[in-house]
């Protein structure tokens, strides 16, 4: 009788094997598929002997055979075998192998730990299945966390990552930190600064302590814009004025006043009743006024509080790569653009020539991927990275790509779309920068040329772009989680070779062509309404447009308005609804990458 034949046996008759199976469990572990002739000894080895094992085990179990232990929570018993928990659950290896009482006691208490949530942890032993739901996932990761069994933990963790949002993240964050669970604090945190104005609306915001508030404002990497630290300030002490009143100088102290514009600094900060009645918020009114006041002098300030944030929606150096000149001609050419001066200003060149190249951001490094050279379109990728900011090429993408759009998530790299120089592609592909190797992931479900790629929402968001025929108003959202493309609320306009930009929780969309007309118009995406809706126009016309979030705003860079390319910039305040001129660039006529560097 074989093996295979054996286990087969045993999961129907387990009373007739058991012993024979209980003997020889150790010598059939070492078994093998293969015989290996080694100085006349054979070793045979069946390899998935403890998959086909432990099923038995679990039947065993469930029949009350041969359990040696029961384990008892509140009024619940679950019976088991010593060997089957100390091989699978770290708590209660440590338990029964060193001499402690419950080692050698038929009945062990487990305090501490939901009933249910031990059931599904005993039966994950036997099986390494467990399902997680969201009635269960609060008493599982708990109980995951007591036992030591991490990969469940992490598991319920990723649970959690998935479903962050504004509502629940502090609750989240804080139930994280009580089980240390290092990357879902992370992830909370995360998105906690990239979400923190939206978070400042809820319930659980105002309900955080004066430390945590503190902390929070004094972060550079918040993702806020100075107004809205200055609200969530107000809103948060409005909750309990009597006993948070005290702490307002303090709190105050971590907003960066002389960053706020002149207009609210009068009309709203100087109004509120709560700054009027404090002699050291006042002050630091002042300070920010005379930051207005006196240009001259700001070289002189040198508090914190005159430094912008540097997340990547609020302060970075702008990056405009390759592109085009006036006669159409790639460029390697990069410049930069410190939004601080507003001045443009050359940059290291990239190795080679890249017009219609994806540029993303992912550890604080632009990455210029694929593109096109004049001649060819390109598979190659570089970097720009390093405190002296050289580029360097990295690992080849899969297939070449000019026109892609690339978004970065997760600690990792994405390319969606694009042209090969045969056809418009629906192919995308992954970096991982701690390999460096780029791997395909799920195509989409159109093929898109001249798209726009962002990542919003825990999501890679693909807008418009074309496929060589038809011009494209659809949306469509990848999910690394689950390797799932799905649909997106579509654009109210046809768009490719569009700029796309992510600004305080929302999504925008400027420009492009939708096959008859250039385009100056812009939109925006709210995911609290699921709607888009327009917003102003550009000032000018612009397809092959670049758009960046930097220092609150949008930065509208380069283009083709139908007759010529452009190196204009244009920058759009969402407090008042306006575009507006920024510097144009020195060294570019159009078609530029466009990256934020944080600083």
């Amino acid at each position: 009788m074989s093996l295979n034949i054996v286990c087969i046996t045993l999961i129907l008759c387990p009373k007739q094997l058991l012993f024979d199976f209980r003997t020889n469990f150790f010598f059939f572990l070492l078994m093998t598929d293969s015989c290996i002739k080694n100085d006349g000894c054979v070793l045979f080895q069946q390899t998935d002997l403890p998959n086909s094992a432990f099923p038995v085990f679990e039947e065993i179990r469930k029949q009350g055979l041969l359990c040696d232990v029961t384990i008892k929570v509140d009024d619940k018993y679950f019976s088991a075998h010593r060997i089957v928990l100390c091989a699978t659950i770290p708590y209660f290896n440590s338990m029964f192998t060193i001499d402690m009482l419950e080692s050698k006691q038929r009945e062990v208490e487990v305090r501490g730990i939901d009933p249910s949530a031990m059931e599904s942890l005993i039966q994950f032993a036997y099986s390494g299945k467990i399902t997680i739901h969201p009635e269960n996932i609060n008493n599982l990761i708990i109980g995951a966390a007591y036992l030591q069994l991490n990969q469940v933990r992490d598991a319920c963790a990723d649970y959690y990552k998935q479903r962050l949002d504004c509502k629940n993240v502090l609750g989240i964050q804080s139930f994280a930190e009580t089980l240390s669970c290092v990357d879902l604090v992370k992830a909370a945190d995360c998105f906690l600064e990239k979400n923190f104005t939206q978070v400042a609306e809820e319930e659980e915001f105002v309900n955080i302590d004066v430390s945590q508030m503190k902390e929070l404002l004094n972060r550079d990497t918040l993702c806020v814009s100075e107004e809205g630290a200055f609200e969530a300030l107000i809103r948060w002490v409005k909750k309990d004025t009597e006993t948070r009143a005290k702490h307002l100088p303090s709190l105050l102290a971590q907003v960066r006043l002389p960053l706020l514009s002149p207009t609210f600094l009068t009309d709203r900060v100087s109004k509120e009743e709560l700054i009027r009645s404090c002699h050291r918020c006042r002050d630091l009114v002042d300070e920010a006024k005379d930051f207005h006041l006196l240009p001259e002098r700001r070289s002189m300030f040198k508090s914190y509080r005159c430094r912008p944030r540097c997340f990547s929606d609020v302060s970075g150096l702008l990056y405009a790569v390759g592109g085009l000149t006036k006669a159409g001609d790639s460029l390697s050419t990069v410049e930069v653009m410190d939004p601080v001066t507003g001045r443009w200003n050359p940059a290291e060149a990239m190795s080679i020539r890249r017009s219609r190249v994806g540029v993303a951001i992912l550890r604080n490094n632009l990455y210029a991927i694929g593109g096109y050279n004049g001649v060819d379109r390109l598979q190659t990728v570089e970097v720009l990275d390093g405190p002296k900011r050289v580029w360097r090429s990295i690992g080849s993408m899969n297939c070449k790509r000019s026109a892609a759009g690339a978004a970065s998530l997760h600690d990792h790299l994405y390319v969606c779309g694009g042209y090969d120089g045969v056809t418009s592609l629906n192919t995308c592909e992954s970096y991982d920068p701690s390999t460096d190797c780029w791997k395909p992931i799920s195509a989409m479900n159109k093929h898109r040329s001249a798209a726009g790629v962002v990542s919003f929402d825990n999501h890679i968001y693909v807008l418009g772009g074309h496929d060589g025929l038809s011009i494209f108003d659809s949306v469509e959202k990848y999910n690394p989680q689950t390797g799932r493309w799905t649909l997106g609320v579509p654009m109210l306009s046809k768009r490719c070779r569009l700029g796309v930009a992510v600004l305080e929780g929302k999504l925008y969309a400027c420009g492009g062509y939708d096959g008859s007309t250039f385009l100056r118009s812009v939109e925006v995406f709210d995911p609290k309404t699921e709607k888009w809706s327009h917003i102003a126009p550009m000032s000018v016309t612009r397809s092959r447009v670049a758009l960046a979030a930097n220092a609150g705003r949008l930065w509208a860079v380069g283009g083709y308005d139908g007759t010529a390319n452009l190196n204009t910039v244009e920058v759009y305040d969402p407090k008042t609804d306006k575009w507006s001129f920024g510097s144009s660039m020195c060294a570019h006529e159009g078609g530029v990458g466009l990256g934020v560097v944080p600083v």
